[in-house]
């Protein structure tokens, strides 16, 4: 019977994948996925068909799950992180709808604001928001609204997509648009390849954040009026009474 799973695989590494996201991946005739997410699976799972395409091909892979689907396999549509976040189930789902094609799962994965957070300490324990600084698909000016109206609210954020090449300049925008509302001294840090070779963290203040080189592979996380560095780690208390 065919079927479309939605997967996130988490952030890269075998071990920080789910055991439902594996299992989907065993159920699966064929995964289907940008090339890079292929290249992190194809090893563990030789036995099956994959259809990997670039950047920027993300229609045309739903187009082809269901297409693969319709023809009686059971396919995997892959992404890095949580298929919901920033993932691929919206674009599935939407296009699956015009085909008339309805068998769909969606699979958690562990999403980059998770697993990162997780090498930092505990940067966000308390009320917080993902913002991603990318603008092919959001124009900069909502971003822009968004960064003051968290920063207004107080709320810790994880900023995903900070840079690229196209992009150099769009994470020191994003704290000197901060910096209008909140502290350069707010404690900070950013993660680079969760989970994958090179994985590197560092703790700093807002205000060195800005002069930070970044790019598609980095999670930035930027504290509230209460996160603290101590002893190495990011710790954002949840308000008890020590």
């Amino acid at each position: 019977m065919s079927k479309i799973y939605v997967v996130g695989i988490g952030p890269g590494e075998g071990r920080m994948m789910t055991f439902q996201a594996k299992e989907a991946l065993e159920e699966s005739d064929i995964i289907v996925g940008y090339k890079a997410y292929i290249d992190l699976v194809k090893d563990d799972y030789q036995d099956k068909e994959f259809y990997e395409n670039g950047m920027r091909g993300e229609i045309e892979r739903c187009e082809k799950c269901v297409e693969f689907a319709m023809a009686g396999k059971t396919v995997s549509l892959i992404c890095s992180g949580d298929a919901g976040v920033y993932g691929m189930a919206s674009p599935l789902l939407e296009v699956a709808q015009q085909h008339g094609f309805s068998d769909i799962e969606i699979i958690p994965g562990v999403t980059a604001a998770l697993s990162g957070g997780a090498l930092l300490g505990a940067p966000l324990s308390h009320d917080f928001c993902v913002i991603s600084l990318s603008d092919l698909l959001t124009p900069w000016e909502v971003i822009e609204k968004r960064l003051r109206s968290a920063a207004r609210g107080d709320f810790c954020i994880a900023i995903y997509n900070p840079a690229s090449k196209k992009r150099a300049d769009h994470l020191k925008r994003a704290c000197e648009i901060l910096m209008e509302e909140i502290s350069e001294t707010t404690a900070c840090g950013f993660v680079r390849n969760i989970g994958r070779d090179g994985c590197e963290k560092k703790l700093c203040t807002l205000g060195e954040l800005a002069q930070q080189e970044t790019d598609m592979f980095v999670t930035v996380f930027i504290g509230n009026s209460q996160t603290r560095i101590e002893n190495g780690r990011l710790i954002t208390p949840r308000g008890y009474k020590l």
